[in-house]
């Protein structure tokens, strides 16, 4: 089980007039991305669980959390304790603490002793309610006024250009090539702790993203689910070309412990087993997929299943789905000139493709693209394409110049 050897005090801060300027003051320091979050309780309810969903929903994750049992407040409180770890929040500040029950308190300062939070308890009393001074009996805190700790400060504001950048690619369906080996017909190869090669010493590289989709995957991916390691599996088999067979031998130990690099096993079948380079924008969703395991069971299990239990919770291409992520589908057949009828949405095709297989009896397999087309080559080529500094589009990493 995790746990902070030292965590820093807890910071009580008084703030009789509840002043809208000081209230200002504390939303707007909320910032997830530096590791800072504000939260400001749900009104009208002393639920411990509800209080979880305030920290998840303050750290951008959708809530009320599903697959569990409706008022178990532990599962609630392991996820936003990994999402803290794996996003580095830093510093946790709570609003309308003088209405917090013993038991909301205790929860707070066990996710304080879990993560290493700063924490800090806004209460708009002159004085230090006693259920909040019970709860802080042997527990390193110091008290401040709201006028030194919440200036006032004007909320920040977002230029057009930001906005515009952020939205271009917002609610359409990406094609995504790597997802168009993700079907797989064979079944997963026993567990293996074998020391593997990197990707690009075994000439594999994985289709690569544009900056900007990238970056619009990345948002998706953060905000779509509460539960890491379904968005963990997606982001990996974006950034691996991975199939499900081999996304399910991952486990925790094959995660770097800054999880700069992932290990992938499969016995030969296609590639070998393989260590890839994570990119930025997934490491949180995979730290957030281990800490899950180390908070729950302690143990190293397979780092895409969920250590709590969870239950009916969608598979990984529906998940990709609910998204909006798919592989490039087949050209939509052209309207008949006249017809009236409604063009029924497509469904989204997921193809199996052998483009991956090193057997060559995986490569005489039946075309079962269904009109999809197939990923971008991986020949003798375009490996000596990438070693001379100009793959194929779509192949090696973006610094690279072709």
């Amino acid at each position: 089980m995790l746990s902070c050897d030292n965590p820093p005090p807890v910071t009580v801060i008084l703030a009789p007039r509840d002043d809208l300027v000081h209230t200002r003051a504390a939303l707007t320091v909320h910032a997830p991305d530096a590791g800072r979050l504000t939260v400001h309780p749900t009104p009208g309810t002393d639920s411990v669980l509800t209080l979880a969903y305030d920290i998840l929903a303050a750290l951008d994750k959708p809530v009320p959390l599903t697959g569990y049992r409706r008022l178990d407040p532990a599962p609630a409180w392991t996820l936003a304790a990994a999402w803290i770890l794996a996003t580095r929040t830093s510093h946790l500040m709570l609003l309308r603490a003088h209405f917090l029950t013993p038991y909301r308190l205790q929860a707070l300062l066990q996710l304080r002793d879990r993560t290493g939070l700063s924490l800090a308890l806004v209460c708009h009393t002159r004085h230090v309610p006693a259920p909040v001074e019970r709860a802080l009996a042997g527990v390193a805190h110091h008290m401040a006024e709201a006028t030194a700790l919440l200036p006032a400060v004007q909320p920040p504001t977002t230029t057009p250009q930001q906005r515009a950048a952020r939205s271009s690619l917002a609610n359409r369906w990406l094609s995504l090539p790597a997802l168009t080996t993700l079907s797989a017909a064979d079944s997963a190869t026993r567990p293996c702790q074998c020391t593997a090669p990197l990707a690009e010493d075994r000439d594999f590289f994985a289709p690569v993203l544009p900056a900007l989709t990238e970056a619009e995957v990345a948002h998706r991916l953060h905000r779509a689910s509460a539960h890491p390691h379904l968005a963990a599996e997606l982001a990996t088999a974006v950034f691996t070309a991975a199939s499900v067979t081999q996304l399910a031998t991952a486990h925790v130990r094959d995660l770097a412990p800054d999880a700069s690099t992932l290990t992938l096993h499969d016995h030969g079948l296609r590639q070998g087993c393989l260590t890839h380079h994570v990119p930025a924008w997934a490491r949180p969703l995979l730290l957030a997929a281990a800490f899950t395991w180390r908070i729950a069971s302690g143990t190293s299990g397979p780092l895409f299943t969920d250590p709590p239990g969870s239950t009916g919770l969608p598979g990984l291409m529906d998940f990709a789905e609910s998204c909006k992520l798919r592989p490039p589908q087949p050209p939509r057949p052209k309207r008949r000139k006249g017809s009236r009828a409604p063009a029924k949405p497509p469904k989204t095709i997921w193809p199996f493709s052998p483009a991956h297989y090193a057997l060559a009896s995986a490569m005489r397999e039946p075309d079962r693209m269904q009109g999809c087309p197939h990923p971008p080559p991986h020949t003798r080529h375009t490996i000596a394409a990438y070693k001379k500094g100009w793959p194929p589009p779509h192949y090696g990493p973006r610094s690279r110049s072709y």
